[in-house]
Formats: structure tokens, sequence, C-alpha cells
């Protein structure tokens, strides 16, 4: 290799190097020890899915009562990383297990998860869902919790996919008891 030509590569990884150390964050943002709605998740199982930042801030529904009264009453916590969604939960009651509809995830490569009744995970999430009470017939509705996580701009999508089904777990976990519903 020629002088100019090895001055000219070293120049180049120089720069590249100098490029990557810029002073950009390297690292997600520090998380409080349990985040959403109080406490569903510990921030430390949902860090590693969140990309490098400087500023952590949480929409004001994740502070709110974990609490669904009515049929289409739902719960969300979003996370925000530098004022750009990077990570959301969501829980939404139905009142017929029929009403839960996925086929907008169809064409994302649903894969089943067994948890809860029903569970699929696609490339960016998951969504499950379980009676907390089952209808008696179409007269007599039942209370039906779907739930939703989604971190469609995670880095490291294999670990987000081997790692949602124990989050999707959590979020279950937590709503079966701050609704009070009976445990499987």
């Amino acid at each position: 290799m020629s002088r100019a030509r090895s001055a000219a590569v070293a120049v180049a990884l120089a720069g590249l190097l100098i490029g990557c150390s810029s002073g950009g964050p390297t690292a997600a943002p520090e998380l409080p020890e349990r985040i959403c709605w109080g406490g569903a998740f510990a921030g430390g199982d949902v860090s590693p899915f969140l990309p490098p930042g400087t500023r952590a801030e949480f929409s004001p529904q994740a502070d709110r009562a974990f609490a669904l009264d009515k049929e289409l009453d739902s719960a969300i916590c979003t996370l925000y990383i530098d004022g750009k969604m990077d990570f959301q939960a969501s829980a939404t009651r139905w009142n017929f297990a029929e009403s839960i509809d996925w086929t907008s995830r169809a064409s994302d490569f649903p894969e089943r998860i067994d948890v809860g009744d029903k569970g699929i995970m696609w490339r960016g999430g998951a969504s499950s869902f379980f009676a907390c009470e089952s209808a008696k017939n179409q007269k007599s509705p039942g209370k039906y919790i779907e739930l939703r996580i989604s971190a469609d701009y995670a880095p490291g999508k294999y670990r987000l996919r081997a790692a949602l089904p124990e989050l999707m777990e959590k979020l279950m976990a937590f709503a079966r008891s701050e609704l009070r519903c009976p445990g499987k």
C-alpha cells in the first residue's frame, strides 16, 4: 500500500473514531426503580430496550391509577427518550373476548406466545389478553383485559423478542393484582 493511500486510510479511520465519540449519549437515560402506574415494570427490565439519550420523560397517564372501570377504558404508559416515543405499555378493557382484534399485526410477522388466554408477538411488541371476569352470555358482558407492549424502535430487536413474553407476564401479573382479578 502506498504512503499516500495509508495516510488517507489513517485519516478516514481517525475521522470515524472522532465522529463516533463526538459527545453524543452512549446509553439510555437512567429510569426510576419502578415505572408505569406506580410499578408495573422494574426500570432495569425496560432500559435495555431503550436507545441512547439524555432525557427520559413519561406521559401524564403513566402516573394515573390503573383502573379499568368500563368497556374501552384504557391505561397507557408512554416513555419518551429525548422527546421521541420509545416504549409504551397499555391495557384496555373489553366486554367480550371477540372484540379483541389483532388483524392489523398480521403483516408484522406475528408469533404466538403462551401468555394469558391468547398472546402474540411481532417485530417491536406483543399483545395478550386475559379474562378478569368471563361473559355469561351476549347480554351479560364480562371483563377482558387486553395488554400491549410496544418498543418499535428498540435497539437489539432479537433481545427484545426474547424478553417480550417475560415483560408481558409481568404486566399481566400487575394488571391482575391491580384489578383484583382471579389468577391462574
